[in-house]
């Protein structure tokens, strides 16, 4: 017998994402994809950092944060409710607290919990440095299939493609001539002997 997933997890992951995605947009925005979307702010015209994959380069274990997802967005949200106290904003209880918060709201607080000297700073900081990874490296992806994919950061920056082997080379020098003579004892795949 299968193991059924209860209604109250369903939610708490439904919470969870969309409370990620918008953080992760905060860091890198985006443009909303669709018309009733909450967590993408939509203040860009382009993909951001949701559908470059933040959620899912979080998600991966070697991050070493995939096991927190849950408590920050829990954490994030309810610093979202006291930021909202703060200010006097009144947010719509349809969504999370953080989702509901607009744009330059969500920044702000961003940037309250990522300042020096606050106590949470490194759990921010790192859901920051990988939202935004995901978007300028695809880092949970391999770089040749996130390309050919039309991953949004990578075409954005102009990532060259590989050759037609899936390997990168470059006749042309990076500053228009060889810097330095290939050593004499360097293999066609580039390593020395």
């Amino acid at each position: 017998m299968g193991e059924t997933v209860s209604s109250a997890e369903e939610f708490d992951e439904q919470v969870r994402t969309i409370t990620l995605e918008a953080f992760a947009d905060t860091i890198v925005p985006g443009v909303k994809r669709f018309p009733g979307d909450r967590a993408i702010a939509g203040v860009c015209e382009d993909p951001g950092a949701v559908e470059a994959g933040a959620l899912e380069l979080l998600a991966t274990p070697a991050t070493g944060v995939s096991e927190g997802l849950t408590p920050l967005s829990q954490a994030l949200n309810a610093h979202a409710s006291a930021f909202a106290e703060r200010h006097g904003r009144v947010v719509d209880t349809d969504v999370p607290p953080f989702v509901a918060l607009s744009y330059d709201d969500r920044a702000a607080l961003v940037a309250e919990l990522t300042a020096p000297g606050h106590p949470e700073r490194d759990g921010w900081v790192l859901l920051a440095l990988f939202s935004n990874m995901a978007y300028d490296s695809a880092a949970h992806r391999s770089t040749a299939e996130a390309i050919a994919d039309g991953h949004p950061g990578l075409l954005a920056m102009g990532f060259a493609k590989p050759d037609a082997d899936g390997l990168w080379r470059f006749p042309d020098y990076g500053y228009g001539q060889e810097l330095a003579k290939r050593h004499p004892n360097t293999t066609e795949s580039g390593s020395p002997e």
